[in-house]
């Protein structure tokens, strides 16, 4: 199986500053774009994930930074072999100890004061696909030519019931969160050839209908495009995707 990255980060036509990062195998992204593609068979593990920190001036690129440099290390160290449920614990307590590192380090800088952030991710890991999330950046499916969201917004829109989205989150990592939890599911059999995976920061949904990004990965769009797109239709935040197709 193929997997066909292409992996955007944009700081949009309002902020002056990009609190988004992606991470794709072992690059990092902010303010750039990156296309590649991977062959899963033979490989033990490999990780897509993205970040939306929060808290405003310097304090939200260094939470996504910071988790998402964590991670990296984290998952590439984690010993081979582990079965569906270890691995599912063993990321359970990576958040404990990575949102206690994010809070202490707010604790011990004022300037870092709950800075925090989302965090949406697709995991391959000893034969398994997973997706995980926390917060409401999303993860999405496009499967015979309907975009579906599979991740769950931890809002306040979303426990409310709203359809509108009021950009105040339920859960994170650091942020004042006092019990941050990640939704962690295996998705193997789902992970099928012509099938289309989207991870992304609200800056993308909040501009973008799903009608509306069904329509342009429909048409083949990667992650600039819809970037691009979110930009033409305001950018007033942070926009960063991740599109990965299944071959």
């Amino acid at each position: 199986m193929k997997l066909k990255i292409s992996a955007a980060s944009n700081v949009g036509c309002v902020r002056q500053n990009n609190e988004d990062m992606i991470l794709v195998g072992d690059c990092f992204l902010r303010d750039e774009s990156f296309d590649e593609e991977v062959e899963i068979d033979g490989k033990d593990r490999y990780l897509i994930a993205l970040a939306d920190g929060m808290g405003g001036h310097s304090s939200g690129d260094v939470a996504s930074r910071d988790v998402l440099t964590n991670l990296h290390y984290f998952f590439y160290d984690m010993p081979a072999g582990l079965s569906v449920g270890d691995f599912n614990e063993a990321i359970y307590e990576w958040l404990e100890s990575i949102s206690n590192i994010i809070d202490s380090k707010g604790h011990s800088e004022p300037r870092y004061h709950e800075m925090g952030t989302t965090l949406v991710g697709l995991a391959y890991y000893a034969g398994e696909f997973y997706w995980m999330n926390c917060g409401d950046s999303r993860v999405y499916r496009l499967h015979d030519g309907q975009l579906h969201q599979i991740s769950t917004d931890h809002s306040l829109s979303n426990l409310m019931g709203s359809s509108e989205h009021t950009n105040i989150i339920t859960n994170c990592i650091g942020g004042g969160c006092k019990m941050s939890y990640i939704d962690m599911v295996t998705c193997t059999p789902d992970v099928q050839p012509g099938d289309v995976y989207m991870l992304c920061s609200d800056g993308l949904t909040d501009m973008l209908s799903d009608v509306d990004v069904q329509a342009l990965m429909l048409q083949g769009a990667d992650a600039n495009r819809l970037c691009d797109a979110a930009n033409e239709a305001g950018g007033y935040d942070n926009v960063s995707v991740c599109v990965i197709r299944i071959e």
